[in-house]
């Protein structure tokens, strides 16, 4: 139910955004106007955006035959989550990561790049996957895929709002300056709500995430990993195409510092390995 609340607020939070932007382009036409392609967007966002991130990062669904190992893994771990089985995709980059993604348990998808598959033991993939699915089953990857689709589509009509200018109330020309502000701080709006949501679930995930595996060690260990091909320059080209899912995924894909790393949709991975650590100490 808290959730759920969470999704509700979101979306009235991005709907305010849409219409601020609107006004701007437009007055009160503008305004109007973007309310209903708001809310034509927050239906898209609950029933379809799952399939849109995971076309954005060309996943290719796997089952028992294709990739037996793998999605034996993900099997065994959702029947100890108590889950309904997911849908299995593989993404084909070299970066090790991995997000899950749907509108509820019953739908939901976990996906994992080709990278990380080669970087992690299959004890570390299995604390990987544990914490997907442990999003999954606190519910947290509607809320995630309606935020990453939302946010490219503040930026986007953000970006248009400067391009194309606007109108004020009274169907002036915009000041151009107003138009720049929006254009910057549209997008940083949305990021610091995808922010707020992100950092708090990640730590969840991670404990969940132990509990189904029954192994935190094996979650740091591969969170470490994973850490350090981020850090080392191994792009995730998928990502850095679409920077607004980036919040999806077990570890912050982007490479960059500046806005990207001042706004971080995770908490560092030194406190995430940390508190694995102290579970395992504490079993």
């Amino acid at each position: 139910m808290f959730n759920l609340m969470k999704t509700a607020i979101l979306m009235a939070a991005i709907t305010a955004l849409f219409m601020a932007i609107g006004s701007l382009l437009g007055g009160r036409q503008g305004m109007m106007l973007a309310l209903i392609v708001a809310l034509g967007m927050n239906f898209f966002s609950y029933w379809f955006s799952d399939k849109l991130v995971l076309r954005m990062y060309n996943a290719q669904e796997v089952d028992e035959a294709s990739a037996p190992q793998f999605y034996g893994m993900v099997r065994e771990l959702a029947q100890r989550a108590g889950l309904p089985m997911p849908r299995v995709y593989l993404i084909d980059e070299a970066a090790p990561n991995a997000f899950a993604t749907g509108r509820n348990p019953q739908n939901a998808a976990v996906a994992a790049t080709t990278g990380i598959l080669r970087v992690l033991s299959e004890r570390e993939l299995r604390g990987v996957m544990a914490h997907e699915l442990a999003h999954v089953k606190h519910r947290d990857i509607l809320i995630s895929t309606i935020s990453a689709t939302m946010a490219g589509a503040i930026s986007m009509l953000a970006n248009f709002a400067m391009l194309f200018g606007g109108r004020d109330q009274e169907g002036r020309p915009a000041n151009p300056v107003v138009g720049l502000l929006v254009m910057l701080l549209a997008p940083l709006a949305a990021s610091l709500i995808q922010m707020a949501i992100s950092r708090a679930r990640e730590f969840e995930a991670d404990r969940g995430g132990a509990e189904i595996s029954g192994d935190p060690q094996a979650l740091a260990g591969a969170l470490q990993k994973i850490h350090r091909y981020a850090h080392g320059q191994v792009p995730m080209e998928a990502a850095e195409r679409h920077p607004e899912t980036a919040q999806m995924m077990i570890m912050n894909p982007l490479s960059g510092g500046g806005l990207r790393g001042l706004f971080s949709t995770h908490p560092s991975t030194e406190e995430r390995v940390e508190r694995l650590l102290a579970m395992a100490a504490g079993r």
